[in-house]
């Protein structure tokens, strides 16, 4: 997967570059990491890439000319490799919510370049020349692009086959489709006991089948809890079973019916 970002401060993506499980992966080659800084496609002695807004107004606005060179230099270098051109994704608040989907997405594909605004913001003649998507944290804004798109990296990095140390960790993540989209259950190490709060003692069971209920039961709890929108979400999916709703009816003090067992050997009506 390679990865080209048009940035004003290409200093900044040393994070995912050089440090952790993504700076592994990179020394590993299991990823590239390409920065394009819009000053050095611009032609006058102070390399200018922003201006006064067109309607007056506070701020500056980001040129379109320096954005598109460095794109263009961007799909340029990807082809000499051999790449199709990639989709060219602005980080921008009215752009599509980021999730684990979209970082699986990313990790599945050849990569794209991201494009980090700064300023009041970006020609929109750039935006409808160029941009293919554009991505949003979240509703509240940054003083730049590079903040998100450092996480828009690092989401989709560690999910790369080979990058994390146990291969199963992704998969216990939340959001996951292991986890029905569901938020994680919490995690403990040692000591057993810490300031007098201990391990949950089914942890310490050794009971694989009793560990894994007590992680799925509080998994559920939390998600009812802190994002119920993911329990209905997996709901509308089919991915609670019987033993999840009957928990969750539980849980909220509203336990479901018991299901009538049958007699051995009855048959069901019919009609």
């Amino acid at each position: 997967m390679r990865i080209d970002v048009v940035t004003l401060f290409p200093e900044m993506f040393g994070v995912v570059r050089d440090l952790g499980v993504t700076g592994r992966a990179h020394a590993q080659g299991r990823w590239s990491l390409h920065t394009w800084n819009p000053r050095d496609f611009t032609h006058d002695i102070h390399r200018t890439v922003d201006d006064r807004p067109y309607g007056g107004g506070p701020g500056m606005v980001m040129m379109a000319a320096p954005l598109e060179a460095a794109v263009g230099a961007a799909q340029a270098a990807r082809a000499a490799q051999g790449l199709a051109p990639a989709p060219v994704a602005l980080l921008a608040p009215v752009g599509k919510r980021y999730d684990q989907a979209g970082a699986e997405a990313l990790a599945a594909s050849d990569g794209l370049i991201l494009i980090c605004g700064r300023y009041e913001g970006v020609d929109q003649r750039f935006i409808e020349r160029c941009v293919t998507h554009e991505i949003s944290l979240g509703d509240f804004v940054l003083s730049g692009g590079e903040i998100a798109a450092l996480a828009v990296i690092d989401a989709a990095v560690r999910l790369l086959p080979g990058v994390l140390n146990d291969g199963d960790s992704a998969l216990q993540d939340s959001f996951n489709d292991t986890l029905s989209g569901l938020l994680d259950s919490p995690h403990y190490t040692r000591p057993e006991v810490y300031e007098g709060a201990p391990v949950p003692a089914p942890l310490l069971s050794g009971h694989h089948a009793n560990i894994a209920r007590w992680r799925r039961e509080r998994s559920l709890e939390l998600t009812a809890t802190r994002r119920p929108e993911l329990i209905e979400a997996a709901r509308a999916q089919g991915w609670l079973t019987q033993a999840d709703e009957r928990y969750l009816a539980e849980w909220a003090g509203d336990p479901l019916p018991e299901p009538k067992k049958r007699r051995r050997g009855a048959k069901p009506k019919t009609t």
